[in-house]
């Protein structure tokens, strides 16, 4: 056994094995006072919210309430308007607003405003102007536009409109009830917190409801920073039986000093379609802080992509699938074998806790503190950070090493996805499967997709002797994929087969986020990808104070080991 399988071999030997217990995260590693800070602006930054709603309590909530209600009046005016206020992106790119139209709309006028867009109308660099004369540029500018103060915030805006198999009712629920708002996005929301209650309903609906929360938004993956928010969230039914539900951030109430971050009015307008489902319409119109987005992410990134309307539609989407899956009686294996109800809802359940815990574990909020590897080594833009100790009944405890990396390859998202989930591919990436038989043995199909589903991936030696058992969910829609991983014994997946509680199974997932490398619509030339690699493992050498350069080392062939081996795939067509 080489050194990366077996380092691999300690988180083999733990997982799938009753947890003792989950403690707390480590304390901060040496080396992360920037996340330190960060972490301990964002608590201090939800006092400061909650004292000043506090001091002067009526005057404040007052002003909350009257910016609430003018938030969700611009939200039914976004939802309805079309062009030219609206207009599209390139083919298939996303609906984003005319930033001037939206000045006309929206906006105030000086003579100073109406100079710089006749200069625009004729021919000179545009650019996204705020109603406050905020704007960022991308491009040259006129030298008479300086004479402005531009804050260095980006405007992103989007608008997505589609039929959700949900009622309105439900959605509103979803929406604000702060936890399930967490667990359904969680591939997009981290650290909710339900701040306070402003207004409330006597009879027990949503409707009027007005508070103030905070929340991080991120992507998968710690090159991209995470987005924190201080906001009013306000629900309205109007009276032909339409829900609002808008976002709009509190800095203009609170001045706070080096806001990256605001949410302008966002949200969606909610039609009821018959008795099956709702129409929903999703605006996002944020300002944001983009200096510190990784090269590799800024075309995705600046574009407004990455947190875009249409984002949040396909999660909304993919949660309903999710549920029509778990209800569903029945599921076939590839010989059509069909796994029992419990087993099958034990499954699914253990599938939905892994893909959670792999998007909490390498995303940038605060609470994961990330350091890199030394300048020496091979991969290039690595990020490791310690997760929780392990302790497993009748196992020696460790800590838990997470460790990422992001690269370009020029083919399409939906090549690489293919390729990184299906068993036949599997042992020409995965160090545990070369030279080994992959079987899928098991299978839950999730929508209408063939790729998206949950799987039991069997990896042999020899016909008769079964090595490594992995669970594993794959899922594709427009905005982004993920093959997300864990190796299990065959005693806890048995069990869980048998509809044993997922809650007491140790998990480790592993896996691979893919984006395009620019969004639809945007420049020329062919659309390639962005993978993601992350790895997670018990490390019983390292703590949270020094990493020895042997596991270092070893990080750095598993990563450099499987990013050549699926280059060479995707450039030399070995598929």
């Amino acid at each position: 056994m080489n050194p990366v399988e077996d380092y691999f071999a300690q988180s083999n030997e733990n997982s799938g094995s009753p947890l003792l217990y989950n403690p707390p995260s480590p304390q901060n590693s040496p080396g992360s006072e920037s996340s330190t800070n960060a972490k301990l602006d964002h608590m201090n930054r939800a006092s400061d919210l909650l004292m000043a709603v506090s001091i002067g309590a009526d005057l404040n909530k007052k002003k909350i309430i009257e910016q609430a209600v003018e938030a969700m009046e611009e939200l039914f005016k976004l939802a309805i308007m079309g062009e030219p206020l609206w207009q599209h992106n390139g083919n298939g790119g996303m609906e984003t607003l005319n930033g001037f139209q939206y000045l006309r709309e929206f906006g105030s006028f000086d003579a100073t405003m109406e100079q710089i867009m006749r200069m625009v109308e004729v021919g000179e660099s545009q650019c996204f102007l705020s109603y406050d004369c905020n704007c960022n540029f991308d491009q040259d500018v006129p030298s008479s536009f300086s004479k402005l103060n531009f804050e260095p915030l980006n405007i992103e805006t989007s608008r997505e409109t589609a039929f959700v198999e949900m009622n309105p009712m439900n959605i509103v629920q979803l929406l604000m009830d702060t936890k399930q708002w967490g667990t359904t996005f969680y591939s997009i929301v981290s650290r909710t917190t339900l701040l306070g209650v402003i207004l409330e309903n006597v009879d027990g609906s949503y409707n009027g409801v007005l508070q103030v929360m905070s929340a991080e938004f991120h992507q998968c993956t710690p090159l991209i920073p995470a987005r924190q928010s201080y906001f009013a969230r306000y629900c309205k039914k109007h009276t032909n039986g339409t829900w609002g539900v808008v976002d709009v951030s509190l800095e203009n109430l609170f001045p706070y000093p080096q806001v990256q971050f605001r949410r302008r009015p966002s949200g969606c307008v909610i039609q009821e379609v018959g008795n099956r489902g709702s129409k929903v319409t999703w605006i996002e119109h944020v300002e944001v802080d983009n200096k510190s987005l990784h090269p590799l992410f800024r075309p995705i990134g600046s574009s407004g992509f990455a947190f875009s309307a249409k984002r949040w539609i396909a999660t909304i989407n993919r949660h309903c699938q999710w549920l029509t899956t778990s209800m569903a009686r029945t599921a076939p294996t590839t010989d059509g074998v069909l796994i029992p109800q419990e087993g099958r809802g034990s499954l699914l359940k253990l599938a939905e806790k892994m893909t959670k815990n792999f998007f909490n574990n390498i995303n940038s909020c605060s609470e994961n503190v990330w350091s890199g590897l030394p300048q020496n080594f091979a991969a290039q833009d690595v990020r490791l950070r310690y997760g929780n100790i392990l302790k497993v009944l009748g196992k020696p405890s460790g800590n838990i090493v997470i460790f990422t990396t992001s690269i370009q390859i020029p083919v399409p998202m939906e090549v690489l996805f293919d390729f990184l989930r299906h068993e036949r591919t599997r042992n020409r990436w995965d160090s545990l499967s070369n030279q080994r038989h992959v079987r899928e043995l098991v299978y839950v199909s999730n929508g209408e997709n063939p790729g998206n589903r949950v799987s039991i991936m069997q990896v042999n030696s020899s016909p008769n002797k079964i090595e490594i058992l992995y669970l594993q969910e794959s899922y594709t829609d427009e905005t982004g994929s993920y093959i997300v991983y864990a190796p299990m014994d065959i005693m806890a997946m048995s069990k869980i087969l048998n509809g044993g509680n997922p809650k007491f199974v140790s998990i480790l997932p592993s896996g691979f986020s893919i984006m395009s490398d620019k969004a639809p619509g945007q420049g020329d030339g062919a659309v390639g990808s962005i993978l993601t690699l992350a790895f997670q493992s018990v490390d019983r050498l390292s703590n949270k104070e020094y990493m020895p350069p042997s596991t270092l080392k070893i990080i750095d062939a598993i990563l450099s080991t499987t990013v050549a081996s699926i280059k060479d795939a995707m450039l030399f067509g070995i598929r």
